[in-house]
């Protein structure tokens, strides 16, 4: 399970920067390098068709659990914005974490899905947000935060105003960035075992989606959609997996 997470870490965090005898074989969300083709690419990405711990998943039936609330220990941080060529990510240099459970995980980058991967009940929202997180011992968990169309984000200005729009450009944001400001008032989520959503598509991480929504205007949705109109793999099947649903 090690040697597997430092590949999907790997991969999660690459950013265009490594040398070419480096970079791993190309993907992508449509044609012949998109997720029905993506096993095919490489062996280490035999996880994306043979795994029964998939991401994403449609929500629904979540079997109502008292559930520990997610300890948030975000704390401001120099941050840089990237496009990876598959999505903007911003990655944090000193963000704090979360608690899951009692376990810590330090906040390493969070990144956007158009349209958003997960769904609830059927229904998907126009953009989702995963703050990836990683323990001491290699595990990752991944928090997401669905978006709806309404008033303007303002925590989120700054990073769409600095999103490259070539892939492998990155641009440093001016000051600090408080991913906090990001989350909704109420965090309630959803919990279950799943992987990756990109190659390597790796299994054992650890997801909890939060219930309520966070508005971004129109522009800002259409903004990242002029980048990247559509980059959220398929619905996976759940084979078994107990979703669980916390209170508010």
């Amino acid at each position: 399970m090690k040697k597997t997470l430092i590949v999907a870490l790997s991969a999660l965090f690459a950013t265009g920067a490594m040398a070419a005898e480096q970079q791993p074989p190309h993907w992508n969300y449509q044609g012949q390098e998109g997720p029905e083709h993506w096993a095919q690419l490489d062996p280490g990405y035999e996880t994306c068709a043979i795994g029964h711990a998939q991401s994403p998943i449609d929500i629904r039936s979540a079997k109502h659990a008292t559930l520990p609330k997610i300890t948030f220990h975000y704390d401001t941080s120099p941050a840089e914005v990237v496009n990876n060529g598959h999505t903007v990510q911003v990655n944090l240099a000193n963000a704090g974490g979360i608690e899951i459970e009692g376990k810590p995980y330090h906040l390493v980058q969070f990144h956007f899905h158009t349209p958003s991967e997960e769904h609830i009940a059927g229904q998907a929202f126009p953009m989702v947000a995963h703050f990836v997180h990683q323990a001491a011992d290699g595990q990752l968990a991944v928090v997401a935060v669905l978006f709806k169309e309404g008033q303007t984000n303002q925590a989120l200005a700054k990073v769409f105003d600095a999103m490259p729009d070539k892939p492998g450009e990155k641009t440093a944001l001016a000051g600090t960035f408080a991913p906090q400001t990001i989350l909704p008032a109420q965090q309630g989520y959803y919990a279950f075992a799943g992987s990756l959503t990109t190659p390597p598509c790796s299994e054992h991480v650890q997801w909890r989606v939060l219930k309520h929504p966070v508005e971004l205007s129109h522009a800002q949705l259409a903004h990242f959609q002029h980048l990247y109109a559509m980059n959220a793999r398929p619905i996976q099947p759940l084979y078994g997996r107990e979703v669980l649903e916390s209170a508010d």
